[in-house]
C-alpha cells in the first residue's frame, strides 16, 4: 500500500562571515568572507558498483538457503550489533538517512524511535509487511524468494532497536514460494541459535512468525494487516491511536517494509555514513528498482538512488521498446502514483523528491513504461477499476468516488462523455483525495490526476472522435449550457 510522506526544504550553502586569529604575538584578528567548508556534493549518481550491492543474490543464481547466505556475509557479526545495543542501532540507521522503502519515504531511524519508550509491561512487536499488491511492484518478493536469510537477520537488527520480543511477517497469500523459502531459512535460522532464546548468543530473545494473507490489496496498509493478523477483516483502523502506541494484540508495534528491514543489517555492518553516500542528500542509500512495461528486457535492480529515469532504463531494461522517442510515458512508483509524459522523464531522477517536483512519487520504485502503442486513458482506466474492486468499502468517499470514477473512465475510452465530465472527474478526485482513513482513495485518484494533467488533449480528441463517428449517442450528452 502506497501513501505519500509530506516533504521537507533544505537550504544550505550560503556564504559565512567569520573571524580567524593568527598565531603572531600580536594576536591581531583577520576578518574575512569565506563559504561554508563543506563537501563537494555529488552530482553523478549511478551505475551502482557489485560490491556496493546488499542484495546480491537477487537473481536466484545462488545458493539461498543458510549455507549459501554465510558465504554472501549474511549474519557476520551479527551478535556483536545487537550487543551494542538499540541506540547504536538507531544511531546508525538515521546517519544512512534511510526512509522507508514501502512507498511513504518515512525516516526509518525516527520511526524505529517512536518503540523506544519506558516499558509499561506489554510486549513489542515488528510487523513486516509483505503483502506487495501494489501493481507492478516486484521486489519484496524477490529477496523472500532467493535471499530470505537477509530478511530474516534484518528481523532481528531491527527488532534489536526497538526492543521487540517478535517478529510477524505477513506475506500475501499468493506468494507460495516465497512465504515456503522463508519458512525454512526461519527453521534454519532456529536451527543455528541465530534466532529464539539468546538470539545469535547475545542474550537478547527474539521469535519470527510468517502470518499469510488471503490476497487483499488493502491488507497492505498498516493498520489494515494488523487487522488482519488479529483475525479481523482487513479494514484500516482510525489514527491516533498510532500502532507504536496500541498495535497487533494491542501492544507497541511497528510496521515496516520487507526491503527496508533487510538492509539494516548492511547498514550496520558497513555504517550508516557508507549508505549516506549514496544518492542526494535526504535521498541517500540503494534502492530496488521494478522496471515493467514497454521495455526491451523488464527486470528488478539495485542501482543507486537519484539516478536519471532514462539511465535506468537505457542501463537495465535495454531502454524503450522502439527507442526513446517512442516512449509515451512513465508510471515511476507503482499503479497508486501519477503518470509522468516523455517530457518529464527526459531529465528527472529517481528519488523522493525530484519525483515529488515532477508532481508523482517515487513509491515503491516501480516503474511501469508505457510506449506510444499505449491506449494511456485505458490503461488508467484499468488501474481504476482495479482499485474500486480493492476498495473495503469502509470510507464513503473512496466507495462512492472510486465506483463513479470507474464508471467516468470507461465511457471517457470510448469518448461517449462531455468535455466538461474531464473537469467533473477532475473534482470527483480531489473529494475522494485526503478524505478517507486509509490512502488508497488518494492511489486511486492520483493516476486519473495524473492522466489530466499531462494528457487532457488526448481525452479531449477522443471525446471529439466519437461525436464524428457516433452523432446520435453523442447528442444524448450534448454540453449543458
Amino acid at each position: 500500500m502506497l501513501s505519500l510522506g509530506r516533504s521537507f526544504t533544505w537550504t544550505g550553502g550560503r556564504s559565512a562571515r567569520v573571524i580567524l586569529y593568527n598565531s603572531t604575538p600580536t594576536g591581531r584578528g583577520l576578518t574575512t568572507d569565506v563559504k561554508q567548508q563543506e563537501k563537494p556534493k555529488k552530482i553523478k549518481f549511478g551505475p551502482l558498483s557489485d560490491q556496493d550491492r546488499i542484495f546480491t543474490n537477487l537473481y536466484g543464481r545462488h545458493d539461498w538457503r543458510l549455507k549459501g547466505a554465510l558465504k554472501r556475509g549474511d549474519w557476520y557479526k551479527t551478535k556483536e550489533i545487537l550487543l551494542k545495543g538499540p541506540e547504536w542501532i538507531l544511531n546508525e540507521v538515521k546517519v544512512s538517512g534511510l526512509r522507508g522503502r514501502g512507498g511513504a519515504g518515512f525516516p526509518t531511524g525516527m520511526k524505529w524511535s517512536f518503540m523506544n519508550k519506558p516499558s509499561d509491561g506489554r510486549p513489542k512487536y515488528l510487523v513486516v509487511n509483505a503483502d506487495e499488491g501494489e501493481p507492478g511492484t516486484c521486489k519484496d518478493r524477490e529477496i523472500m524468494r532467493h535471499d530470505p536469510h537477509k530478511l530474516v537477520e534484518g528481523c532481528v537488527v531491527a527488532g534489536r532497536a526497538m526492543g521487540a520480543r517478535a517478529a510477524y511477517i505477513y506475506i500475501r497469500g499468493e506468494f507460495y514460494n516465497e512465504s515456503s523459502n522463508l519458512q525454512v531459512a526461519i527453521k534454519e535460522a532456529y536451527a543455528a541459535g541465530l534466532i529464539g532464546k539468546n538470539a545469535c548468543g547475545s542474550g537478547y530473545n527474539f521469535d519470527v512468525f510468517v502470518m499469510r494473507g488471503a490476497g487483499a490489496y488493502i491488507c497492505g496498509e498498516e493498520t489494515a494487516l494488523i487487522e488482519s493478523i488479529e483475525g479481523k477483516q482487513g479494514k484500516p483502523r482510525l489514527k491516533p491511536p498510532f500502532p507504536a502506541d496500541i498495535g497487533v494484540f494491542g501492544c507497541p508495534t511497528t510496521v515496516a517494509n520487507v526491503e527496508t528491514v533487510a538492509v539494516a543489517p548492511a547498514i550496520c555492518r558497513r555504517g550508516g555514513a557508507w549508505f549516506a553516500s549514496f544518492g542526494r542528500e535526504r535521498n541517500s542509500g540503494t534502492k530496488l528498482f521494478n522496471i515493467s512495461g514497454h521495455v526491451n528486457t523488464p527486470c528488478t535492480v539495485e542501482e543507486e538512488m537519484s539516478i536519471s529515469l532514462r539511465e535506468l532504463l537505457e542501463r537495465h531494461a535495454g531502454g524503450v521498446r522502439g527507442g526513446w522517442d517512442n516512449l509515451l510515458g512513465v508510471i515511476p512508483g507503482g499503479s497508486s502514483t501519477p503518470i509522468i509524459p516523455r517530457s518529464v522523464c527526459d531529465d528527472v531522477m529517481m528519488d523522493f523528491d525530484d519525483l515529488v517536483r515532477a508532481e508523482t512519487a517515487l513509491g515503491t520504485a516501480a516503474v511501469i513504461v508505457m510506449d506510444k502503442s499505449t491506449d494511456v486513458i485505458r490503461a488508467i482506466a484499468r488501474l481504476v477499476e482495479f482499485y474500486k474492486h480493492e476498495s473495503c468499502g469502509q470510507c464513503t468517499p473512496c466507495r462512492e468516488g472510486v465506483d463513479w470514477m470507474n464508471s467516468i473512465m470507461w465511457r471517457l475510452v470510448k469518448g461517449d462523455a462531455r468535455s466538461s465530465e474531464i473537469d467533473m472527474i477532475w473534482e470527483l478526485s480531489k473529494q475522494i483525495e485526503g478524505h478517507t482513513i486509509c490512502a488508497l482513495g488518494d492511489g486511486a485518484a492520483w493516476p486519473v490526476q495524473g492522466l489530466i494533467r499531462h494528457f487532457r488533449p488526448v481525452m479531449e480528441q477522443r471525446i471529439s472522435e466519437f461525436k464524428a463517428t457516433n452523432p446520435k449517442e453523442a447528442e444524448k450528452r450534448r454540453e449543458v449550457i
